[in-house]
């Protein structure tokens, strides 16, 4: 696996060269099995690209199930919830039915019961083999300027899961559970596709790209896709610290 990695001139060029990649991904998997199934995060870079593609009439919208990569323990209606943000800026916008919607119950008190359910429910919807991992046809990610992706941050249990496929996870420094998905199951993805914009993720991101594997400090060097695309789209204020290509 060798990273793709592109940077481009400001946020705006970010959305759109992600939405470009999410359309050829989109119409690639509708052709070969008749859906895409695509993985989204929360963050304030994905909704500039949600907001994007909900004026896109090229993806065949009716054709896509959306799945999350992580939740925090809220209610649907929270502001802090990415389904929220997901569900306002593309969701309503394209029409996406109930049944094309897979969110993770973050209100459930119970955050390990939540991340039992969600694991539950993508076991039936891609019916895989004991001891497969499903294949989502695209994830987004982020990362954090801590270096996290998802909800799996710096010296957290969730780092060393190696067979579930979903998680609670606690956070000591927000004082908070998270519900995620696990790196196996993110990293059986056909593509990963980081968006990075910001200038204050310049030093966490030149640690995960050129510095040396040490994933327990930097939980997004574990994404590393077996036998899938492995896209970073990086904002140049994001990249100003990476040695130049």
């Amino acid at each position: 696996m060798n990273p793709e990695i592109a940077l481009v001139a400001d946020a705006e060029a970010l959305f759109r060269a992600a939405e470009s990649e999410f359309v050829i991904a989109a119409g690639a998997a509708v052709s070969a099995k008749g859906r895409f199934d695509v993985v989204l995060s929360g963050g304030s870079t994905p909704k500039g690209l949600f907001s994007l593609l909900a004026g896109n009439r090229e993806v065949p919208w009716d054709k896509v199930n959306f799945f999350w990569g992580d939740e925090r323990h809220v209610p649907p209606d929270h502001p802090d919830s990415n389904f929220r943000m997901a569900n306002e800026t593309l969701l309503s916008k394209v029409g996406a039915k109930p049944e094309q919607v897979w969110r993770i119950a973050g209100e459930n008190p119970d955050a390990a019961q939540a991340a039992s359910d969600y694991e539950r429910q993508l076991r039936a919807c891609f019916a895989t083999a004991t001891g497969e991992f499903p294949r989502f046809d695209l994830v987004l990610l982020g990362m954090g300027p801590e270096g996290h992706t998802a909800s799996l941050f710096p010296g957290t249990k969730a780092l060393d899961e190696r067979e579930r496929w979903v998680v609670s996870n606690w956070v000591g420094k927000l004082y908070t559970d998270r519900i995620t998905l696990t790196a196996p199951v993110l990293n059986h993805a056909a593509m990963v596709m980081f968006m990075i914009g910001g200038a204050d993720k310049a030093p966490a991101l030149k640690a995960v790209l050129e510095g040396p594997y040490e994933p327990a400090q930097l939980p997004a060097q574990l994404i590393r896709p077996r036998d899938g695309r492995l896209v970073w789209l990086i904002e140049r204020g994001a990249g100003g610290m990476l040695t130049p290509r």
